[in-house]
């Protein structure tokens, strides 16, 4: 038969699993309160720098290209056909040098048609004169005439005076003498008035005459400037560059054929970030990398707008040229702003903009780990940039770009 058994008391286990349990909860607890491991870091592709005291000098950089200080561009008068083509691109050419050719009947048939109306003028001046002159002696000898008739007519007057008084002549004779002095002297007076006028009318009409004649031969003579310019020749001795035509290209007028420039005088233009140019100012010194060779200069010209972003300025070269520098030759130049005396200083972060407060990580552990500071930055040069506070002179600081680890304050590097 069956035996009822009394259960058994299961105490103990259950405040083992409760233990185990807590224990559990508790170490979760834990774990979720530490912090993560810090992240690690090939300290090979880190680019790391000191933190120094001393001098600090200033510069700022941008690209930029060879120019000549002169250029004369050469630009078509006229519009026009290219017939021959003399020299080339690259050639050096002396002062009138015959550079290339071109016709334009239009031009030539305009030059005869002013031609045409210039020696008409001058044909028409010389009709006027005669006519005038011819009219001129005419009234002359109208004067000459009449005072003839006035000398008489003023004696036969005078003589009438005494005759009158011992009466040898009538009244009616007197009278008649009399009024045909008066009219001599009249006519006299109107004759010789009539010859200044046409003496002055003459000068006139020859003037204008004159002045139609100047401004025809102006225009021919403008027209003959165009016609001329369609054999272009070199405005003064250089190198010709940009000439790209074709024989039987048209060129329409103020078209640009080519330019001459001079190849020993070259300056820089460089294009400096806006940021940085504000502190650009005329005469700082300057050195030009040709990547041949460096030249040193000083900036001569400063654009006083920005376009896209960077400020144009012109640097003139102090030194010699070196081999291979020539006109549209790319270059890399730096100018020097300022230097700063004793003060401390590292390498310009890639993160940085220059001035502010940046987070950087410095180097700490024996260069095991790394930890983020809060530095506040002054100056910036090219490659260097001053430390107002937050780092020491000794320390040692990770340029490279770290923004992957913005999230974390230490890294461990190996």
């Amino acid at each position: 038969m069956d035996i009822a058994r009394a259960p058994r008391k299961k105490t103990g286990r259950n405040i083992a699993i409760g233990a185990a349990a807590l224990a559990l909860v508790l170490i979760t607890i834990a774990l979720s309160r530490l912090k993560p491991a810090a992240p690690t870091v090939e300290i090979a592709t880190l680019m790391i720098d000191s933190v120094r005291r001393g001098d600090m000098v200033r510069e700022v950089r941008g690209p930029g290209t060879l120019v000549p200080e002169r250029i004369r561009w050469i630009t078509a008068q006229a519009s026009a056909r290219v017939d021959r083509l003399v020299a080339q691109s690259g050639q050096t050419v002396s002062p009138n040098d015959v550079l290339l050719e071109m016709s334009n009947p239009s031009e030539q048939i305009q030059t005869l048609q002013a031609d045409q109306a210039l020696n008409a003028a001058r044909a028409n001046l010389v009709t006027i004169r005669t006519n005038l002159t011819s009219q001129r002696l005419s009234q002359e000898a109208q004067v000459a005439s009449t005072r003839t008739q006035y000398v008489s007519a003023t004696q036969e007057a005078a003589a009438a005076d005494s005759l009158v008084k011992v009466r040898l002549i009538s009244p009616f004779d007197y009278n008649n003498r009399k009024a045909a002095g008066e009219e001599a002297t009249t006519r006299l007076r109107i004759e010789r008035e009539r010859l200044q006028i046409m003496t002055q009318a003459a000068d006139s009409q020859i003037a204008v005459e004159s002045s139609n004649i100047d401004r025809l031969k102006a225009i021919s003579d403008f027209q003959h400037a165009r016609l001329q310019s369609l054999q272009v020749r070199a405005p003064e001795g250089g190198v010709l560059q940009d000439l790209n035509l074709q024989l039987g290209q048209w060129v329409p007028e103020g078209t640009t054929l080519a330019k001459v420039v001079q190849p020993g005088r070259l300056k820089a233009v460089l294009r400096i970030p806006e940021s940085q140019a504000k502190d650009v100012q005329i005469g700082q010194g300057a050195t030009i990398d040709t990547r041949n060779g460096i030249i040193a200069g000083h900036v001569a010209r400063k654009d006083p707008s920005a376009v896209q972003g960077t400020v144009t300025v012109d640097v003139a070269l102090d030194g010699a040229l070196p081999a291979g520098a020539v006109p549209d030759l790319s270059i890399d130049g730096t100018i020097t702003i300022q230097r700063l005396k004793n003060v401390v200083f590292t390498g310009r972060p890639a993160s940085g903009a220059g001035t502010g407060t940046v987070g950087l990580f410095k180097v700490v552990e024996g260069g095991d780990a790394a930890i983020r500071v809060q530095v506040v930055l002054g100056a910036a040069s090219v490659n260097t940039v001053e430390v107002v506070r937050g780092l020491q002179p000794g320390d040692r600081v990770i340029l490279s770009d770290m923004s992957q680890w913005d999230n974390v304050d230490r890294v461990r590097l190996k």
